[in-house]
């Protein structure tokens, strides 16, 4: 297919999303360009297949808070991270996908200086973090690009997924932090942060830290 159009003239209402199919990833990489690094869009490619999505601001803020909480729980542990927010990760001809946010976390140090991804140098994000996901594809998505761990977050429950043998598996706790009832606690600090603010949640969740020790 031939982009014959410019992309930047596609208008897409908070919410919305439109689908592209058998799209070549040269075509891909031109409409990346096209809608530049500041784009208000997410775009997932998978295997010819691609999907333009305008998000709400309800569905921002969930990935937000959470992202706000795993940062919060490693800095109290004392283990380094990464933020990566919503880089492109591409596998060329295959797959490319925006998470709503993503961390390194375990390979940290290796993203050090980091400015441009290339998975051809650096590792895939450790985990990433999506809310209201609606395309099927998504986990294909990140399994093609090799993410060992993904949240998704929908209405008021949390759903990990862990990788093995190139396939998601749900989990009902997180390798990452497995000493914690993430499916439990992550929607209360969620509701938690919509409610009361998410840096008195932040400061509550730091106390309770402490006191537990």
């Amino acid at each position: 297919m031939t982009v014959t159009i410019p992309i930047k003239a596609i208008q897409l209402t908070p919410g919305s999303a439109i689908t592209i199919d058998n799209l070549k990833w040269q075509d891909f990489e031109t409409i990346l360009d096209e809608l530049g690094e500041k784009r208000r869009v997410r775009l997932t490619y998978y295997q010819g297949n691609l999907e333009i999505m305008s998000p709400l601001a309800i569905h921002e803020r969930p990935h937000r808070i959470i992202a706000d909480i795993v940062k919060g729980i490693l800095n109290l542990q004392g283990r380094d991270w990464e933020d990566f927010g919503s880089t492109t990760f591409k596998r060329p001809e295959i797959a490319g996908v925006e998470p709503d946010t993503c961390l390194y976390i375990q390979n940290a140090p290796q993203m050090r200086g980091c400015t441009h991804i290339d998975l051809d140098i650096y590792p895939p994000p450790d985990l990433a973090i999506e809310s209201d996901v609606t395309s099927k594809t998504t986990l294909e998505v990140y399994a093609a690009i090799g993410v060992p761990e993904v949240w998704i977050y929908s209405k008021q429950q949390l759903k990990i997924y862990i990788i093995k043998d190139g396939n998601y598996q749900e989990k009902s706790f997180s390798p990452t932090f497995p000493n914690l009832s993430l499916t439990t606690q992550i929607p209360q600090l969620v509701e938690q942060a919509i409610n009361q603010g998410t840096s008195r949640m932040l400061r509550e969740l730091k106390n309770q830290f402490f006191q537990s020790r």
